[in-house]
């Protein structure tokens, strides 16, 4: 089977909402990020484009087709898109990386795009099944009729609810709990966080190197080099205001905007093309938990599920790539890891200095559908840049799901 090259990605700034990138739709940013990859990669033909969003615009049910159609793409390629929550980004790529191995396809791009600021709003039940009524109403007496019942509520519109469908509590409130189960303290949380700010901000300059400016914005504006562990400890918690919370704005992902894209392309289509790629892609693994196990510990069992398919070590491992949604999520992760988790046997303990050498989400944000490409883009410059064999990728998501993704250089 065909060994799958990352031949380059690049991703636009990632800002904090309603700010720098706040004026862009998700179909206008993903646009300008395209046209700025399409001329990157010239002349080297596309087969499919494979794209992802959490926050759906119902108006555009295939983004990525609609990328192809609304840029100077070739009209024939095929798009398509998908939605899995913080691992859609990598679903999208191991869709496309699955084509290339089996030889459906000989390249393609995947990426993502969250622009949180401007969110597709829906309204409620009642008010849906109201103006269907009067959409619906063919004379001027049904249409008062259906007036009659209308309320001033109905104009109120609701944002995409960030609960899940299937506990109705969020992210954050599912994650308290992990914390409080896994005796992860308010202290260690914090000392992520800042490690993240802290990594983020020395390697300001190495980050450019992946990020496409869009207009004047040519950087990451989430990076807080001033903050410290005595500031971090002075913010109060989100999810549970009692003194038994632990979660705060500070050691969590902050809502974010922004786009990521990657080619791929067959160890063929590369010596045909006479490309150097940035990595080869060894392996994508899913796993899934059941929420009540913790909803974010699915990483917990992707990451030792992808290290035992190629027979490796965390030893073996010369970076990884962790994704911050929460400093309690990383923490509780890294204990699973150490100590085993749910019957799965343990790998090790990962050293600090292998982790998020550049930051994590907690200080470079996390535009939802857009994590995976940065991830896949950074990681694998970090070995070119280093001289470095293998590094791995790890993302919790929504649902109980995981992914884990396996990158290395010859």
């Amino acid at each position: 089977m065909t060994r799958v090259c990352l031949i380059e990605s690049k991703r636009t700034p990632f800002t904090r909402i309603n700010t720098a990138l706040a004026r862009y739709s998700s179909l206008e940013l993903s646009l300008k990020l395209l046209e700025k990859f399409l001329e990157q990669i010239s002349p080297h033909p596309i087969d499919e484009m494979i794209y992802s969003s959490v926050l759906m615009d119902p108006r555009i049910p295939d983004l990525g087709r609609e990328l192809v159609l609304r840029s100077s793409m070739d009209k024939r390629i095929t798009g398509h898109f998908i939605s899995n929550n913080c691992i859609s980004g990598l679903v999208a790529s191991a869709f496309v990386c699955d084509g290339i191995k089996t030889g459906r396809i000989r390249s393609g791009l995947a990426g993502g795009v969250e622009t949180m600021s401007q969110p597709a709003l829906l309204f409620s039940k009642k008010a849906t099944q109201f103006f269907l009524k009067l959409a619906a109403a063919k004379t001027l007496k049904d249409k008062l009729f259906v007036l009659s019942s209308f309320k001033v509520s109905f104009l109120s519109p609701e944002a995409p609810s960030p609960k899940e469908p299937s506990t109705g509590l969020t992210m954050g409130q599912h994650c308290e709990i992990m914390a409080k189960e896994f005796n992860i303290s308010r202290e260690r949380q914090d000392e992520i966080a800042f490690l993240s700010h802290q990594n983020a901000a020395k390697a300001k300059k190495i980050l450019e190197e992946e990020i496409f400016p869009i207009d004047d914005v040519k950087s990451d504006n989430l990076v807080r080099e001033s903050t410290s562990l005595e500031k971090l400890s002075t913010l109060k918690p989100v999810f549970d205001r009692t003194d038994m919370g632990s979660i705060t704005a500070g050691n969590s992902s902050p809502l974010t905007d922004g786009a990521s894209l990657c080619f791929f392309g067959s160890e063929e289509y590369c010596n045909q093309q006479k490309i150097e790629p940035l990595a080869f892609v060894d392996g994508i693994e899913f796993s899934s938990v059941a929420p009540s196990d913790g909803l974010l510990m699915g990483p917990a069992l992707a990451l030792p599920k992808i290290l035992r398919k190629f027979n490796l070590t965390i030893s073996d491992i010369d970076r990884f790539e962790i994704h911050e949604a929460f400093g309690a999520q990383v923490a509780a992760n890294l204990d699973a890891w150490e100590r085993g988790f749910k019957g799965e046997k343990p790998i090790g303990k990962i050293p600090v200095e292998k982790i998020n050498v550049h930051g994590g989400s907690i200080a470079l944000g996390h535009p939802f559908a857009a994590t995976g490409g940065r991830l896949l883009g950074s990681l694998a410059r970090d070995l070119r840049r280093n001289n470095l064999k293998r590094g791995i990728i790890s993302v919790c998501a929504a649902g109980g799901g995981a992914a884990a993704v396996l990158i290395s250089r010859p």
